[in-house]
């Protein structure tokens, strides 16, 4: 019996052991902080508009004089992340970390010692990137100004807080090949392709996850809840009456608005504003020639007479005795949203095109009545009130009432969707006049 146990154990420890080296990747060795004049002027704007495309100072910044500096939380099921420091100091951010260091990190999630990384940072997209994009993006981090300054250590419940089990994550979920051109595409759809699977990494956004945190790869762009935005559908099956095409992708991702579809508020607005503003034009029309092919095929013919249609019809759509929503609407949405049917504006939006009004999910309507578009948020000079003093009955009313105004059926609990957003953003914000 003492030997059977004796070799069972020994069993175990040799498996163990062979586990441990299996997982246990090597620490990179430090290095002397790269000089900025060791990389070029076009190499570091290079990286600069990838950067954006990347959206990594949204994550990577708290404060405005501390840029790439870390510290954004990132709640989760799993526990509380917190992003990491970017910037060039040696000892709070990765000024000592070579291009070796920097480019496992990118494309395989491992940490210049070694650690592995939590995939909400998505190296499951970065690993897309070419190593000329690598080069650019580490000579523009290279260059930035370093900050003193160290993040809060992550909050992970157990067992998530042990690092070594991401091994096990990576087994199941993660594919190291990159992205591969189609050459049934144009060179223009395929560049859209590489820069929304990689530096822009859209899905990591707009898919539903499983419960281990995976994009749910069967269902690409059908849409998710993220950081209390509802980031909608860009497949076939995209919750808005008038499809995106080109042409209205364009006009989003340069400038935030669409005649049609309406403007980037929340995270799809820093996306636009602060990450895309650099891009070429030539990036900003791959970009809309990729997720417009998303929905199948163009379906361009009719677009504006369909939309006129819809227009006419939701003008007819009304309570009959007005409703408190209609009343609701009519005094204090109506004097800017109302659209005349052959003309559109995209900044004043008409509601019953608009996402926001036609999703499934209720969360991104809500959160502009309660937060409203302030003018640094929204298209530029455009500003939308918040309507917080509003009780949660008024919200609901009027809610309901624009998805009756675009023919839809009312949104089942609207009012505990409109509670958890109450309390979850005034959360926030004392969380932040905290900070300040």
């Amino acid at each position: 019996m003492g030997r059977t146990l004796a070799t069972v154990l020994v069993v175990v420890l040799i498996i163990l052991a062979a586990l441990f080296f299996l997982i246990r990747k090597p620490s990179i060795a430090a290095v002397e902080t790269p000089a900025a004049s060791s990389f070029s002027a076009e190499q570091v704007e290079r990286g600069r508009v990838l950067a954006g495309i990347g959206n990594c100072a949204t994550c990577h910044t708290t404060a405005e004089d501390k840029p790439y500096a870390g510290g954004r939380d990132f709640p989760t099921g799993f526990g509380t992340l917190y992003s990491t420091n970017i910037t060039p100091h040696p000892e709070n951010g990765i000024g000592r970390w070579s291009r070796d260091a920097f480019v496992r990190s990118m494309r395989e999630g491992i940490a210049r010692d070694g650690s592995y990384l939590y995939p909400a940072f998505p190296y499951t997209h970065f690993k897309n990137l070419s190593d000329e994009d690598l080069d650019a993006l580490y000579a523009y981090l290279m260059t930035l100004e370093p900050v003193a300054y160290t993040p809060p250590e992550n909050a992970m419940h157990f067992p998530f807080n042990l690092r070594f089990l991401q091994w096990g994550w990576q087994l199941l979920f993660f594919d190291s090949k990159p992205i591969q051109p189609d050459p049934q595409q144009s060179d223009e759809w395929n560049r859209g392709a590489y820069l929304a699977e990689g530096a822009g990494h859209c899905t990591a956004c707009h898919s539903p996850r499983n419960l281990f945190g995976a994009e749910k790869k069967g269902r690409a762009y059908a849409g998710a809840l993220i950081d209390n935005w509802y980031a909608p559908a860009l497949n076939p099956e995209q919750p808005v009456p008038v499809h995106w095409d080109t042409d209205t992708l364009y006009s989003y991702l340069r400038e935030g608005r669409a005649d049609y579809q309406g403007v980037a508020v929340g995270s799809m607005g820093e996306v636009v504003h602060r990450g895309l503003q650099r891009a070429p034009d030539s990036d900003i029309h791959a970009l809309a020639a990729y997720l417009a092919s998303l929905a199948g095929p163009a379906k361009v013919d009719g677009a504006a007479r369909r939309a006129g249609e819809l227009i006419e019809a939701a003008h007819r759509r009304t309570d009959g005795d007005r409703s408190h929503g209609e009343n609701l609407y009519i005094s204090a949405c109506a004097a800017c949203h109302y659209n005349a049917a052959n003309n559109p504006m995209a900044l004043r939006a008409e509601l019953s095109l608009n996402s926001a009004v036609t999703a499934g999910d209720p969360t991104n309507l809500l959160r502009v009545l309660l937060q409203g578009v302030p003018a640094d948020e929204g298209s530029p000079g455009i500003v939308m009130p918040d309507f917080a003093s509003l009780s949660n009955a008024d919200i609901a009313s009027l809610a309901q009432f624009l998805r009756k105004r675009a023919n839809l059926p009312p949104w089942e609990g609207l009012d505990k969707r409109l509670e958890e957003l109450r309390q979850t953003l005034g959360q926030a914000a004392s969380h932040a006049g905290e900070k300040q």
